[in-house]
């Protein structure tokens, strides 16, 4: 199976996309398909021995919708890129639009007045003002005309035929020049026998046009039933501008939606400074090579992935753990493209470039996951797809039962009625509710630190109730140091000595406990020396000659072998271990000479991060491949609920296996590599990444930061999320349930209100900027 990205154009409305989505799933070969509203694109899971690309592009375009195949050279950067400049497009034309139909339709308005005085006064006395059957018209004539007549007298004495046709001219130009993409679109869809948005707004605006068209022609089968003539070329230009205000709206709310994808896209420098034939030359970055010599200066932002050969520097890796503190580089340490360097200059040589980078990748993960869908969405899915005929059939309905209820001008309430029921009608809301949501909420979660790799993990984070953990490197450091160093009584040497001693033994060995008394005789600053013999014995302890002193370091049992007692310390030894720390005995030319316990430490931020997660009301649960009592002494020290150690990786998923079976909704959280069984079996695997792992597969969420803040912070976002989506959706249908039925008239025997379509098509537009509004609200969310 392949998976592949189509940009798909013309969409305009959930409808649409659900269109779209349920071609391409009919398509053989097709395993998945999800298309995505907000992003404007389609991924396909498909089998390319049965389908090719070329044909999913064409199932498209017969469907009634614009695709075509990515460039295959293009980068994520460049992907990105071009996609914003098309959004900005978008919100500048539609801006343009907007604004030109808003005032041709205040004047439209202004010049309907004396048209409507004209008319109406052709009509029988006892009608007057009240034979204006627009709703909002007789309100605008009552509240305005007076104003308008004593300030424009002359306006009145326009001839109507002049108003009339200067009414016409202009609502036939803004119909196909600002409302142009409704109607193609609606044919395009009505070919392929299918309705949407477009299809609502432009069976409204064409009716009230061809009514008023009626009107100005023939006026007298309005006048001889005495009903002023109504025409409705102020409200088609209206409710064409009010729309395209909410979509401007909308697309301003969605480049909102992409900033935190923008701002990875212009952490890449356009340039690098390398070394070439013994010079320092300023490249484009498009030209670096692997293995060049990079040269950074203190303030840079460093161009490419690398691995430092020389000098020393303090490094903001914000962009990508969300930690505000630099990090220390040294040679042979990593460095991030896109990073920028604090303090020293430094070379490096350059490694992973391109599409293949972190940020490239970051960018790429970020763009799947916003393309991606929450199951949540399926519920607006199902409607939509039903939505636009069952609307299409209410304003039917309601026309016929205002032209067979009402007594006074039964055909023009009849129409206005019909006509705002079309216009109020919003897809585009349900359309939009989970997918601005997923957007923004994948933004967050990159500046916290947390990738999430797509909707269906981000709802699924929501659902946990158990969060299992791995002990070495995700509570823990993952690094051993040394804890305690213990001179055996009547022994004539410091701590210091006696840890020189060790470590220049320990020097030779491979072990990670060798490893951890190396380096805290290295910050004590003390001179290690080679030993003039070595020996190791797997899993007991090493032995040899340091400075004609013959050392043994080991466990008690190894100790006993060379006949030294270890009763003095081992009640110490004992203490220690049971702190879970590994204590081991030292011997020095034949006698005890002291312990030296060592331990991985826990993380400092893991205590906190367990008692968020214990206050989120989540059980936390560790499993480790280690001893019992060590295991117990670390989840003792940070807070942790359940233990279960001296587990192998397959013993990690059958205790995975376990809790699911018994009703909990599991998280594991590990490294990826060790633990990756446990992610996959898990509900919602959390892979612990370096920074350079951003593309670990095991996990649906990498955690760059490292810690356990990053689960909290992927939780909290989650349920935040999904309070966000379930919002939309519930604001997307209420508006639709009430708003359709007083569009229709159901406050009119009551209340003896009816909307004018003009008022709809503002509710209309109203109605997917909330929704997008709603979703960005995320942006300002706090998280621990």
């Amino acid at each position: 199976m392949e998976t592949l990205r189509l940009p798909v154009t013309g969409m305009t409305c959930a409808a649409c996309s659900s269109r779209v989505q349920r071609t391409l799933q009919k398509q053989p070969g097709v395993a998945d398909a999800t298309v995505n509203l907000m992003m404007k694109s389609a991924t396909i899971t498909f089998d390319p021995a049965v389908v090719s690309p070329e044909r999913l592009v064409n199932a498209i375009v017969d469907s009634g919708y614009g695709a075509s195949l990515a460039n295959p050279d293009q980068t994520a950067f460049e992907e990105q890129e071009a996609r914003d400049r098309a959004q900005q497009t978008e919100f500048r034309e539609l801006r343009h639009k907007a604004i030109v139909s808003g005032v041709l339709g205040g004047l439209a308005m202004v010049l309907s007045m004396p048209l409507m005085s004209a008319l109406s006064a052709t009509v029988a006395g006892a009608h007057g003002h009240g034979a204006v059957a627009d709703p909002f018209m007789r309100w605008s004539m009552t509240a305005l005309d007076p104003a308008l007549r004593a300030l424009m007298p002359s306006l009145y004495a326009v001839p109507v035929r002049w108003l009339t046709g200067g009414l016409l001219i202009t609502t036939l130009w803004v119909m196909g020049w600002a409302g142009r993409h409704f109607y193609t679109r609606a044919w395009a869809a009505l070919r392929h026998g299918a309705a949407d948005m477009n299809t609502l707004v432009s069976v409204g605006t064409l009716a009230a046009f061809a009514y008023s068209f009626v009107a100005t022609v023939a006026p007298r089968f309005f006048t001889d039933r005495g009903v002023a003539p109504d025409v409705y070329y102020e409200a088609v230009i209206l409710i064409i501008a009010l729309i395209l205000t909410g979509s401007m709206f909308e697309a301003r709310a969605k480049l909102r939606t992409s900033a935190a994808l923008r701002t990875l896209v212009d952490l890449q420098p356009q340039t690098a400074r390398v070394e070439r034939f013994g010079e320092e030359v300023d490249a484009p970055i498009d030209t670096v090579e692997p293995d060049e010599i990079v040269l950074v200066r203190p303030g840079e932002r460093i161009p490419v992935d690398g691995v430092v050969t020389s000098g020393e520097s303090a490094v903001d890796e914000s962009m990508l753990t969300g930690e505000s503190m630099p990090v220390a580089k040294r040679a042979g340490d990593q460095i991030i493209g896109g990073t920028i360097n604090r303090t020293g200059a430094f070379r490096y040589r350059a490694t992973t470039l391109g599409a293949d980078s972190v940020l490239a990748q970051i960018v790429k993960l970020m763009r799947d996951a916003q393309g991606s869908r929450a199951p949540i969405q399926h519920l607006a899915d199902r409607l939509s797809g039903i939505f636009v005929p069952v609307v299409l059939g209410i304003a039917v309905l309601t026309f016929a039962a205002w032209y067979l209820a009402v007594d006074e001008a039964p055909l023009v309430r009849a129409f206005a009625s019909a006509v705002a029921v079309l216009i109020i009608a919003c897809p585009c809301a349900m359309g939009l509710a989970v997918p601005t949501a997923v957007m923004v909420a994948s933004g967050k979660g990159a500046e916290l630190g947390v990738l999430i790799k797509g909707g269906e993990a981000l709802q699924r984070a929501g659902d946990i109730t158990t969060v299992v953990v791995d002990k070495t490197g995700t509570v823990t450091a993952g690094t051993p140091v040394v804890t305690d160093l213990l001179v055996a009584p009547r022994v004539a040497l410091t701590a210091d000595q006696l840890l020189q001693l060790v470590a220049s033994l320990e020097r030779s060995s491979e072990h990670p406990l060798a490893d951890a008394l190396v380096r805290e005789a290295g910050a004590r600053g003390l001179a290690l020396t080679t030993p003039d013999a070595f020996a190791s014995v797997t899993g007991r302890g090493v032995h040899g000659v340091v400075c004609e002193h013959a050392v043994v370091v080991g466990n008690a049992a190894f100790l006993q072998d060379w006949g030294v007692p270890v009763a003095p310390l081992e009640g110490e030894a004992a203490r220690l271990a049971a702190n879970g720390r590994t204590a081991v005995f030292v011997a020095i030319d034949g006698a005890l000479a002291g312990v030296v316990a060592v331990a991985d430490p826990l993380r400092d931020s893991s205590r906190s991060a367990i008692t968020q997660l214990h206050a989120l009301g989540l059980q936390v649960v560790m499993l480790t491949g280690d001893h019992e009592r060590t295991a117990r002494a670390i989840a003792g020290e940070a807070g942790i609920d359940r233990v279960v150690a001296g587990v192998l990786p397959e013993g990690k998923v059958a205790e995975i296996k376990r809790l699911q079976e018994a009703g909990a909704v599991v998280a594991m959280v590990g490294d990826g590599i060790n633990d990756a069984p446990a992610l996959a079996q898990a509900d919602v695997g959390m892979a612990i990444g370096s920074g350079t792992d951003v593309a670990m597969e095991a996990g649906d969420v990498v955690l760059m930061r490292g810690d356990l803040q990053g689960v909290v912070r992927a939780i909290a976002l989650s349920r935040r999320t999904m309070r966000t989506m379930k919002q939309n959706l519930f604001w997307a249908f209420i508006y639709n349930v009430i708003g359709i039925p007083i569009a229709a008239g159901a406050l009119y025997p009551a209340f003896g209100v009816q909307l004018s379509p003009i008022l709809a098509s503002a509710a209309m537009a109203f109605s997917s900027v909330s929704v997008v509004s709603n979703s960005l609200r995320l942006r300002r969310a706090t998280f621990a």
